[in-house]
């Protein structure tokens, strides 16, 4: 089995600084798994199915608690067709409780001023993961904990944040430009994007503490398999999706529409916790049975109102690689993890290394991505709330990074934008190492 980051560790692998180019400030660095040079060698939310109570199909009761669900996520139509036919007292009162909350929303002010917030795999165990050796550093620089996690979206949800779609903020029109699209939300919600990067349960994390990968439970959800320090394990949520899906079952006020975040996804580890790379495991015996599991586990996400981004197959710098190397790139990528994820029109920068700065998109690296598919793309922008670009063909939006960098930098007064959506000094980890 070819391994070709084993001999790597995250503290050999972390970049400098990369200039993003917006308003001059500088991207963020952040934890790259590595770089991988292969010359060396999502879809929008849909509705959830209607609870069977019977063989012929749900009844009243459950499509009113469905109708009421649907509403609390500002689905209006999709609430009112539930009910479709009902003419009972308490189905009549739901359609009244939907024409209220219809009559309550609004259109959103600016698409161009929605934040989107993203994070890495989630430290499960700190003790394991900051246990002083040489990936503790950028464990504690680029990470967050499962417990600063749960403590910032609870905030977010308090702050009366809301998560939308990439899909639901614009679209391609049917000449192909990108076109704003409404979001309508209640007076005083602010829509937000939520993403994560480096989904693949990467070897190197093997033994620090973190989820080992995403699979179905015996419910038919998507959880986390996790292992504890003696070994055991365990099925539950223990990184960002499964998190994400149990707090929307709860607070169906937290989703627009179902809408979930974003997943980046490299390949040359696999995907979702599967060594899936047939140019990497080719020697595997368990290949078909991953590349199956791994497809499995994306079509379940896809169907619960997540969207898969490229992140590249060898979280390559697009930046500064050649043309030639992110051709290379992408043909691993498209061969390797778009037929297990499906096709994306997401392209998340590797280290937020975005292919221009301020200027609008053109030239041969533009030509080529957008000739993959791609037509939304993701830098990285510590420094403002929100930043947004519409170019004839495509949008661009700046992330900010959650992780100690920036709780550090907030604490510093260094042009702090988390106070916008939570208290850094509320959420951050006791266990946290201190800042170097």
């Amino acid at each position: 089995m070819k391994n070709p980051v084993k001999r790597l560790t995250v503290t050999t692998a972390l970049l400098a600084v990369m200039a993003l180019g917006l308003s001059g400030c500088q991207t963020p660095p952040y934890i790259p798994p590595t770089q991988y040079d292969p010359t060396s060698i999502g879809s929008a939310p849909q509705s959830i199915e209607l609870p069977s109570a019977t063989a012929e199909g749900p009844t009243e009761e459950d499509r009113i608690k469905e109708a009421a669900r649907l509403t609390a996520g500002y689905d209006y139509a999709a609430a009112t067709k539930t009910l479709s036919g009902l003419d009972s007292e308490a189905a009549t009162a739901a359609k009244a409780k939907i024409a209220a909350a219809r009559s309550k929303a609004v259109v959103w002010k600016d698409n161009s001023k929605i934040p989107h917030l993203f994070v890495h795999s989630l430290i499960v165990d700190p003790k394991r993961a900051f246990d002083g050796d040489d990936r503790e550093q950028g464990y504690a620089d680029y990470m967050v904990t499962l417990a600063e996690f749960k403590k910032m979206i609870t905030e977010l949800h308090k702050r009366d944040f809301v998560l939308v779609s990439p899909e639901d903020i614009a679209g391609l029109d049917a000449s192909g430009k990108m076109k704003y699209r409404d979001i309508h939300l209640p007076k005083g919600k602010t829509p937000l994007v939520l993403s994560e990067d480096d989904v693949s349960y990467y070897e190197y994390m093997d033994g620090d503490g973190f989820a080992t990968k995403l699979m179905i439970d015996a419910d038919g959800k998507v959880k986390n398999e996790y292992r504890d320090a003696e070994g055991n394990k365990h099925i539950g949520a223990y990184d960002m999706p499964p998190v994400i899906d149990e707090f929307v079952a709860q607070h169906p006020d937290f989703s627009y529409r179902g809408a979930k975040g974003i997943l980046a996804l490299t390949g040359y580890n696999g995907v979702l916790g599967y060594r899936t790379s047939k140019s990497e495991y080719a020697d595997s015996k368990t290949l078909d049975k991953d590349i199956a599991a791994a497809t499995e586990v994306a079509t379940a996400l896809k169907k619960d109102g997540w969207v898969f981004a490229s992140h590249a197959w060898g979280h390559i710098n697009m930046t500064t690689s050649s043309v030639k190397r992110i051709k290379n790139d992408m043909e691993l990528w498209d061969a390797e993890v778009r037929p297990i994820l499906g096709d994306t029109e997401h392209f998340i920068y590797p280290f937020g290394a975005d292919i221009s700065g301020v200027p609008k998109y053109s030239g041969e690296k533009y030509t080529m991505l957008k000739n993959d598919g791609f037509s939304f793309f993701y830098g990285v922008d510590g420094t403002t709330p929100y930043w947004m670009q519409q170019g004839a063909g495509y949008l661009r939006q700046a992330r900010i990074n959650i992780d100690g960098l920036q709780f550090e930098k907030e604490k510093r007064g260094d042009r702090p934008v988390l106070k916008y959506f939570f208290d850094v000094k509320k959420v951050a980890d006791p266990k946290r190492p201190t800042a170097k």
